[in-house]
């Protein structure tokens, strides 16, 4: 008989805050390898999945006050990996798009990492794929909105 279901949540629960640490210690070692913060490279991140978005978007997305965006935008934009520009659907609005050479900068620090992560997508089936992206879709919704309430409150 295999573990009861207490004894799998505890793991869980141990299991998904290894997992936070590892990914956090990851964005870590990348942002100061080229010389961001995490925030900076998180947020580029968002940009190069999104596309341009206005500040009050990154805002919304970052949970980030407006004056702490403006600083954000601005300093990526004096290193060199975003950049502001017009909306062309509606040129009195800006926004901050990721720099083209951005991509290439960032793409030889995680490739290996991706290739790791495609050798254990390769192991499971297409059932298991599904119910995995299911949970961490479910679960970055509740950290999402665990991280409005703690920024609501302040």
């Amino acid at each position: 008989m295999g573990p009861s279901r207490e004894e799998l949540l505890a793991e869980l629960g141990e299991a998904g805050r290894v997992h936070s640490n590892a990914a956090v210690m990851y964005h870590a070692a990348i942002s100061a390898r080229m010389g961001l913060s995490a925030v900076e490279e998180k947020t580029l991140d968002l940009l190069q999945r999104s596309g341009a978005l206005s500040a009050g978007e990154l805002g919304e997305l970052t949970g980030l006050a407006p004056a702490s965006v403006s600083g954000l935008i601005d300093r990526l934009e004096r290193k060199g990996f975003a950049r502001r520009v017009k909306d062309p659907k509606d040129r009195r609005r800006v926004n901050v798009e990721i720099d083209p050479a951005t991509n290439a900068r960032f793409a030889p620090l995680f490739a290996p990492f991706a290739a790791q992560l495609a050798d254990l997508y390769a192991e499971h089936s297409d059932a298991e794929l599904a119910l995995i992206l299911d949970f961490l879709h479910r679960s970055a919704q509740i950290q999402r909105e665990a991280t409005r309430a703690l920024t609501e409150q302040e």
